[in-house]
């Protein structure tokens, strides 16, 4: 692949979680200020010594953007991995084992995905601690029932092919199947997805935080950050509008860079058949 192949947009979003990725990780060496210090007025206006402003308690947004930037990428990125590791493994197992194991594993996600996602959630973060392990394994749970049902329909494609039948034949386990012979030829769909579901669980998290059943005060978080500064809105402050274009912007950037891996994907089975 080369450089001057990958689109502008592409570029725009790979630029955009570059600089999210960057900041997520070098956090403590490059914020002006701590996560949790007071620093000033309330409210004050960009400029100065704050870039971005002071929120409702006097700390720098700049800071509470950077350091949100680790805990909202963190928290996202960690359901989304667990939810396709519990989605794949149980869509594939049940394309590949068929009957009644199928039937029960599709039932069972059929009515998961019929109670409402955030509703689901708010019930169950309310009941248990406010624990971040907790909060991540919600998320998943509920987001694997998305994958489970994009995983079983694409594992059902390839189950049916020869070089699986031709396994099967040979005596090949299903594990051996699932990663071996269905595994490799779903990935690029898979990975789509995956992009999809990080972009998703953004969100997701942006508003369990904003509800307050998210990460939890006073660590930083994008949402969090728009709930403690909503109230500005109403005096023409936009220190609720910072944190609200980051979430937009990264999760605008995740699905350039889904886009144009779909866009590339098609082009080479295509120019596979047309060979």
């Amino acid at each position: 692949m080369r450089l001057s192949s990958i689109p502008l947009s592409a570029w725009v979003g790979l630029i955009g979680i570059a600089v999210a990725l960057f900041c997520a990780i070098f956090a403590p060496w490059i914020a002006p200020f701590g996560e949790r210090d007071v620093v000033g007025d309330i409210w004050l206006p960009m400029g100065g010594d704050f870039l971005l402003g002071t929120d409702n308690l006097g700390r720098d947004l700049l800071s509470r953007l950077i350091f949100g930037a680790r805990t909202t990428i963190f928290v996202a990125l960690a359901a989304t991995v667990i939810s396709f590791s519990l989605g794949m493994l149980l869509s594939f197992t049940a394309a590949v084992t068929g009957g009644l194991i199928d039937q029960l594993f599709s039932r069972f996600n059929d009515l998961m995905m019929a109670i409402p996602t955030l509703i689901f959630a708010l019930v169950v973060l309310a009941v248990l601690p406010q624990q971040l392990w907790i909060l991540i394994l919600v998320m998943a749970i509920l987001d694997s029932t998305r994958v489970f049902r994009i995983g079983r329909a694409v594992a059902l494609d390839v189950a049916v092919m020869e070089f699986v039948e031709a396994a099967r034949l040979r005596g090949e386990g299903t594990g051996w199947i699932i990663f071996r012979e269905i595994l490799p030829n779903t990935l690029s769909p898979l990975l789509a997805e995956f992009g999809l579901r990080f972009a998703f669980s953004i969100l997701f998290l942006s508003t369990l935080s904003f509800l307050g059943l998210g990460i939890q005060p006073p660590a930083a978080d994008w949402g969090g950050m728009v709930k403690d500064n909503k109230d500005g809105i109403i005096f023409g402050i936009s220190a609720a509008l910072v944190p609200g274009g980051a979430i937009a912007g990264l999760a605008i950037c995740v699905n350039l860079v889904v886009d144009w891996l779909m866009k590339r994907t098609s082009s080479l089975k295509g120019g596979r058949g047309d060979a």
